[in-house]
């Protein structure tokens, strides 16, 4: 992962870039946001016209009373009706076609605001949906939901309102000082001059606000990471009593969010001030100035109340364009840590010319493989190994001698880093990903059960599936009674990781999707860990019938499933040590003899 994608702005919080690196997250934030209007170009381009039009109207107030007080007034004073009046019903009209037009720019901009959410939520599930498990196990799936909470809310609140007070504020403040400069050029070069100081300030604000924001987004996204983590992990904190620590960091955390939003607000608390008194300044430079020119006949009353009224409206959107860019601020270092996200390349790349598998045998073949993890930490060097198709291998080892590792390496999770694996004599890079997934399938220790329907879950390993094929499954792994027991049946609604089923029931039906998904290689990775003895007992016949005609991987520390094996490999440091039948390692007196003489003891 590069300096600026996932690793460069979430893997260590960070947020003292670089100016190139800055340049860079700018750059590939610019280019998401611009994927994102691109679609709603015909929309933005009636939006302009517009605000421009209702902008235009509301301007034209102050030049309309200027008029009637230099020219309806007098004219009024000789019975002349006409001007005044004219200058009345024009107010009116400009009023009524501006409110309408912003109403029609404001529902405009809100359907425009929504779209282009609908299409950002859809790219990041799609996007963290799609990356490799190597993403999965280094982005914590707190930040996943940050990405999709927090940091979009922070987005949707600049498109909801922020875009329209500045496209509106920007829009009304030129249209003043073309209005002001038409008017009196003396009073817009008054107005000119106090764009410098306004320039500076925006600029300093700019400029400290902007790390101030990151800061802010990370701590907000430490905090839903914490949650997540203490939620997630309720029954360890439960169970070991860690309520008074998680407590004490998490109150750390919303600590650092307040001062991180505290520094923010008092930023705000010299820009706001400051905006202000700027306006207020310039106010008053023009209304002394015109007061003598007044005085002098240079310039008529009415030309110099529009002025003074140009001048405060063309300051009034400044405190609103303030808001803005708080709003932009956050949403700018929302879209940062998104666009990382969604620019995050796979570990594990589809091949661009996949190789038809019509049916796939299931012979496995490790050819001079080296692999290791993103921390440089070799887990398997120089390993080759032959899984003929229909050969049962057990693997078995201490806990990070690299059967895991193995088994992930033939799902394809991970790519090795080098030499290749194959099935049936075919690269796992060169397959297409349905291929692959329709020939391998894993059962893990940790069964997940989505929301819906038993039957909905056992399904999963064949969309489509009829009824039969589901019952007929779970039957065959010895599934079917529990689930009849169920309040529903099939039916029965297994909720959040499967609440009303036992964790040794949720893996039945873990057996009976791979099952039915007739894989030609099944890889169980301690996939009997959650079963208590009489359970597994039940499993052993089960697992005869689904490991029958087909290569089976099964990685496990209960003997009693190696028994079933056809051959078993004993593993050390990423190493083969032993290899050969169960007999045979048993009557030795090697690692696996002493493991099961040791196990055997265990049940005495």
């Amino acid at each position: 992962m590069s300096e600026t994608t996932v690793t460069g702005v979430e893997g260590e919080e960070r947020n003292d870039f670089t100016r190139a690196e800055s340049r860079q997250i700018r750059k590939r934030s610019t280019a998401l946001l611009g994927s994102l209007l691109r679609p709603e170009r015909s929309k933005l381009v009636v939006g302009l016209i517009v605000v421009i039009v209702s902008t235009a109207a509301q301007v034209a107030g102050p030049a309309l009373i200027a008029y009637g007080i230099d020219t309806g007034l007098p004219a009024l004073l000789n019975r002349d009706w006409i001007p005044i009046a004219s200058v009345g019903v024009i107010y009116l009209i400009t009023g009524v076609v501006g409110a309408v037009l912003i109403s029609w720019f404001t529902v405009l901009t809100a359907r425009i605001s929504q779209a282009i959410l609908l299409d950002l939520r859809k790219r990041v599930f799609l996007q963290t949906q799609r990356l490799s498990l190597e993403f999965h196990e280094t982005y914590t799936s707190g930040r996943i939901i940050s990405r999709q909470t927090s940091d979009l809310d922070s987005i949707r609140e600049l498109l909801d309102s922020g875009i329209n007070q500045l496209v509106q504020g920007l829009l009304y403040m030129f249209f003043i000082g073309i209005a002001l400069f038409s008017l009196d050029v003396a009073s817009g070069l008054i107005l000119v001059v106090s764009l410098v100081p306004l320039l500076i300030l925006t600029r300093w604000f700019q400029l400290r606000s902007q790390r101030l924001f990151r800061t802010t987004r990370t701590a907000s996204a430490k905090l839903i990471v914490k949650f997540v983590e203490t939620m997630t992990g309720i029954r360890a904190v439960k169970a070991f009593r860690t309520e008074k620590s998680n407590r004490a960091e998490f109150g750390g955390l919303v600590e650092e969010y307040r001062v991180s939003n505290a520094r923010v607000i008092r930023l705000f608390g010299i820009f706001d001030p400051g905006l202000v008194l700027i306006g207020n300044v310039t106010v008053a430079v023009v209304l002394l100035v015109g007061a003598f020119r007044v005085v002098e006949g240079q310039v008529a009353i009415g030309v110099l109340l529009a002025a003074v009224l140009y001048t405060r409206r063309f300051f009034d959107p400044m405190e609103e364009m303030a808001m803005f860019y708080n709003s932009y601020q956050s949403a700018a270092a929302a879209l940062e840590k998104i666009s990382g996200v969604l620019e995050e390349e796979l570990s594990v790349p589809d091949p661009v010319k996949p190789v038809d598998l019509w049916e796939a045998k299931g012979g496995i073949t490790f050819d001079d493989v080296e692999f290791s993890y993103q921390n440089g930490r070799v887990v398997l060097p120089e390993f080759s190994l032959d899984v003929p198709a229909g050969q049962t291998i057990a693997l078995v080892g201490s806990t990070g001698a690299g059967k895991s590792t193995l088994a992930k390496l033939i799902s394809r999770f991970y790519d090795p880093t080098t030499g290749q694996v194959t099935l049936d004599g075919i690269d796992l890079r060169r397959l297409h990903p349905k291929d692959l997934r329709r020939a391998i399938v894993m059962v893990t220790q940790e069964a997940y059960l989505f929301s819906g329907t038993v039957a909905d879950n056992i399904a999963i390993g064949k969309p489509g599936a009829s009824r039969e094929e589901i019952v007929g499954a779970a039957k065959a792994v010895g599934a079917h009674a529990f689930i009849e027991s169920l309040p529903d049946g099939y039916d029965t609604d297994v909720n959040k990781r499967g609440g009303r089923v036992s964790a040794g029931q949720r893996q039945l039906v873990s057996f009976a999707r791979a099952f039915l998904a007739d894989p030609a290689v099944l890889i169980l990775d301690e996939a009997t860990a959650s079963l208590d003895i009489p359970s597994e007992r039940q499993v052993q016949d089960a697992l005869q019938t689904l490991l029958a005609d087909r290569t089976a991987i099964i990685i496990a520390h209960r003997l009693s499933t190696v028994a079933i094996a056809d051959r078993v490999l004993v593993m050390e440091h990423g190493v083969i040590i032993e290899d050969g039948t169960p007999a045979d390692l048993i009557g030795g007196t090697g690692r696996f003899a002493q493991l099961h003489a040791s196990w055997r003891e265990s049940l005495v």
